[in-house]
């Protein structure tokens, strides 16, 4: 009862009175079995090498990945996504150190299935950007445009040589039209038919990538917007999860995370199947970089945008900062 009597409706406020209160109400948790660990892996070097646009991520070694995949498996992470980094002199037009059952990734998918048995879940990237001169997601034709369907073909070859390394699941990242039924058939014809796909359905073309770039030492010349989403489309994800269903997807994900929370809720709400988000490396280096500042509380806003992908509808999260949140989970 105020001076002014009595008002209508309940008080919220007193299921926020103690932490012991908050925690037995909240909406959502997040569980170290919700996060998946993204992992880069050099070839040709002895030492991590730092990436300065995302601190405390490094270009691991052979070896350092395989601490890094055991102590995520020991935190209870759920997955690992690797990404290979080749010489530079290895890259080519057609990016062939992709298919190389010697190349970087290939390598490291057996030394972690090696090191951790099915204790993670072992994922790959599938895409050529990395290991091509010119950096683009698939091959380039006469005119230097990126060839949808001669870059299918690459695709299930590298879904051949990543299932053979041991990989659990597969990520065809490029954005090319058919790519989730190429590769499903790719792997299905080659005996790998438990070998699953986290299909990139909705990966925009955004300004916060540009860690990554550093991060897997990208070749890129131009952009790519011709084949990576507009970020003004929301009804074009919906379209493109529809086929990446009916091509044979096992789970399905956005990228980025934060700036697209309202694709990831549509998308999870229109599904059967699991729901990833992937938290990429900008969204990681303004985090970063504000903490590191004095601007903002570090660990309050690594775990309040991490609740707030899950609470959008994601069943799982890739973040580089996998393994620190679930030991203190």
């Amino acid at each position: 009862m105020t001076k002014y009597g009595s008002f209508p409706g309940a008080r919220p406020r007193r299921l926020r009175t103690t932490p012991a209160m908050r925690r037995m109400v909240a909406e959502y948790r997040l569980h170290p079995s919700d996060l998946i660990l993204p992992a880069f892996v050099r070839e040709g070097v002895d030492e991590p090498v730092p990436i300065g646009a995302m601190p405390g991520v490094v270009q691991h070694t052979r070896d350092t990945l395989r601490k890094a995949a055991v102590e995520a498996a020991a935190a209870g992470v759920s997955g690992i996504m690797l990404f290979g980094v080749p010489l530079d002199e290895k890259k080519d037009a057609a990016g062939t150190a992709g298919t190389d059952p010697d190349g970087i990734l290939q390598l490291a998918i057996q030394d972690v299935r090696a090191e951790v048995g099915d204790d993670l879940v072992i994922m790959s990237d599938l895409c050529l950007d990395e290991y091509t001169d010119h950096g683009h997601c698939g091959v380039l034709d006469a005119q230097g445009r990126v060839d949808n369907d001669a870059t299918l073909e690459r695709y299930a070859e590298m879904a051949q040589v990543q299932a053979d390394a041991g990989v659990h699941a597969v990520g065809p990242s490029g954005m090319m039209d058919g790519q989730v039924g190429v590769v499903r058939d790719a792997l299905d014809q080659t005996g790998h038919e438990d070998v699953s796909i986290l299909a990139y359905t909705a990966k925009y073309s955004s300004a916060f990538y540009g860690p990554f770039r550093e991060a897997v030492g990208s070749s890129l010349k131009g952009d790519r917007k011709t084949y990576q989403q507009d970020p003004a489309n929301l009804r074009e994800s919906l379209r493109e999860l529809a086929l990446d269903l009916d091509e044979g997807a096992d789970m399905v994900m956005v990228k980025p995370a934060l700036p697209y929370l309202d694709v990831l809720a549509k998308i999870a709400d229109a599904v059967d199947v699991p729901v990833a988000a992937y938290q990429i490396s900008g969204e990681y280096a303004m985090v970063e970089a504000a903490a590191e500042k004095g601007w903002i509380d570090r660990d309050r806003a690594i775990l309040e945008t991490l609740t707030g992908i899950k609470r959008a509808g994601a069943n799982m999260i890739l973040t580089y900062w996998a393994t620190e949140v679930a030991r203190g989970l």
